[in-house]
Formats: structure tokens, C-alpha cells, sequence
């Protein structure tokens, strides 16, 4: 009986393998998804093999029925979950303890103090005080077009300095 049921689903797969196959690729587009499709016809075949075996219908109809059935009962399923996403060292969040932040803070003061009076005025004024351009270019005396300007360039003097300290950093460890 067994070697009967095997034989019925091999004789299966080949006279209609390809054409479900590609029936389930067209209508997935996942050409994966489609072999699971196959696959899952066909246990569902070997599983009824008795009813096919005595079915006076078409058995290919049967099939291509059964292959559309398991495609929405895929796609329902998989409309359900949440799309899985490959966890990876950028994606997992990095804990950070108090005296990581404490040091970053210290490292950042410090590359303030280092920028030059104007630039330093400038970006405490915007950043930390929290005023609008032409609010600091009120409050420190100059145009608002100086105020873009020296943000810009205290912005790249300060960044040029972080980046110096993580290198310098990185040739200590």
C-alpha cells in the first residue's frame, strides 16, 4: 500500500509538477513560496490518495483546487504576522550604561570649551538656549547671516574635534 501511495505521488509531481509550479509562482511571485505550495499539494495528494484514486473527477482540477487553496491559506497567514526582520549588530539596541553617557558628556564639554569665544557664543545660544537664529543675532549684537555662518563652521570645528578624540581614542586601545 505504501510503495502504491509513493508511487501515485510521484506519478503526481511528474505529470503535473511543472504545471503547479508555475501556477504558484505566477500567483505568489516567490518562487520559494511556490515550491512550499508543491510541496504541500502534494502530501495533501499522498494523504488522500484513496479519493483519488477513486475521485471520477479530474485529478489535475483536484490538484490545481488544493494548490489554491494552501496559497490562501499561506497568504492569510502570512497577512497575520509581522514581517520577520534578520537581527543584526546595527539593529540591536546597544545599552548604554549612566557613566557611558557621563563621558560622553565630559568629552563633549570639553570639545565646547575648545572652539573659539564666537563660535562657542553661537552655538550655546542656539542649541542650549534654544533661540532661533534671528533671536541670537539679536541677543549677541550681530547679523543673522554671521550667525548662520559661524554655526556652520563651529558645527565642522566641533565635529573635526570629536572625530579627532575617537581616533585618538581608538589608537590607545
Amino acid at each position: 500500500m505504501a510503495s502504491s501511495d509513493e508511487a501515485l505521488v510521484r506519478s503526481l509531481y511528474e505529470q503535473h509538477g511543472k504545471a503547479l509550479l508555475a501556477y504558484a509562482s505566477r500567483v505568489t511571485g516567490d518562487r520559494a513560496l511556490a515550491e512550499d505550495v508543491l510541496q504541500e499539494t502534494l502530501i495533501r495528494a499522498w494523504r488522500h490518495a484513496a479519493t483519488l484514486s477513486e475521485q471520477t473527477g479530474s485529478i489535475r482540477g483536484w490538484l490545481f483546487t488544493v494548490a489554491r487553496n494552501v496559497m490562501t491559506d499561506k497568504m492569510r497567514a502570512k497577512s497575520i504576522r509581522p514581517t520577520e526582520v534578520a537581527e543584526s549588530p546595527a539593529t540591536v539596541p546597544v545599552e548604554r550604561d549612566h557613566a557611558d553617557r557621563v563621558v560622553d558628556s565630559v568629552v563633549a564639554m570639553d570639545a565646547l570649551e575648545r572652539l573659539s569665544e564666537e563660535h562657542r557664543s553661537v552655538l550655546v545660544e542656539i542649541y542650549f538656549e534654544g533661540r532661533s537664529v534671528a533671536e541670537t543675532a539679536e541677543h549677541l549684537g550681530i547679523p543673522p547671516g554671521t550667525v548662520k555662518s559661524r554655526s556652520h563652521n563651529a558645527m565642522k570645528n566641533l565635529r573635526e574635534l570629536l572625530l579627532g578624540r575617537s581616533a585618538a581614542l581608538k589608537g590607545v586601545a
